[in-house]
């Protein structure tokens, strides 16, 4: 599913129209449903900076947004392919089903990956245990990893955090 499409669903989801959500991330109100439009169609593709603003006005993460192209069953494909090469993904089969698996034995990445997917399948039991509703686990989905409690994610300082931090302590710093 392409960015704009990604835009319309959750757009629609929240029970948004286009002039409501364009004038949201600081369209003018005479132009926002037709702003809001080209990037829905697929006609502009919006910028780093526009598609945090979306994501924050819809309640999504960015990156629930901006999906790899995933529009087409060979796109698709080729997107686990390279989920093969990073990440060790493997196809086999198990009961008579397709499964994927990741290979922990492929470094790191795979490790992390493999941690991720099962935090994933375990809000999956929860909802069909019941024990969470669809719109908890959905919350959980499109803001991952926002309310992932099992992974010990660092949040890195801003770059203008950054500066500041170093030019308050500059005279504290060893230069040689």
């Amino acid at each position: 599913m392409a960015i704009g499409e990604r835009i319309h669903f959750f757009r629609i989801m929240r029970g948004m129209t286009q002039k409501y959500l364009g004038m949201l991330v600081g369209f003018p109100e005479r132009s926002a449903d037709v702003r809001l439009a080209q990037y829905e169609t697929g006609s502009r593709k919006p910028k780093a900076e526009l598609t945090a603003a979306l994501a924050q006005a819809l309640d999504v993460a960015p990156q629930a947004l901006d999906l790899p192209d995933i529009d087409s069953q060979i796109g698709l494909m080729h997107t686990l392919f390279a989920l093969e090469d990073i990440y060790g993904l493997t196809v086999s089969k198990s009961d008579g089903e397709v499964c994927l698996k990741v290979s922990k034995d492929k470094g790191k990445a795979a490790e992390e990956l493999l941690q991720m997917l099962t935090a994933w399948q375990e809000q999956a039991a929860k909802l069909s245990a019941e024990e969470i509703s669809k719109e908890e686990y959905d919350q959980w989905r499109y803001n991952y990893p926002k309310f992932d409690a099992t992974q010990h994610w660092s949040k890195l300082p801003s770059k203008e955090l950054s500066d500041s931090l170093v030019e308050a302590f500059k005279d504290k710093l060893k230069t040689d």
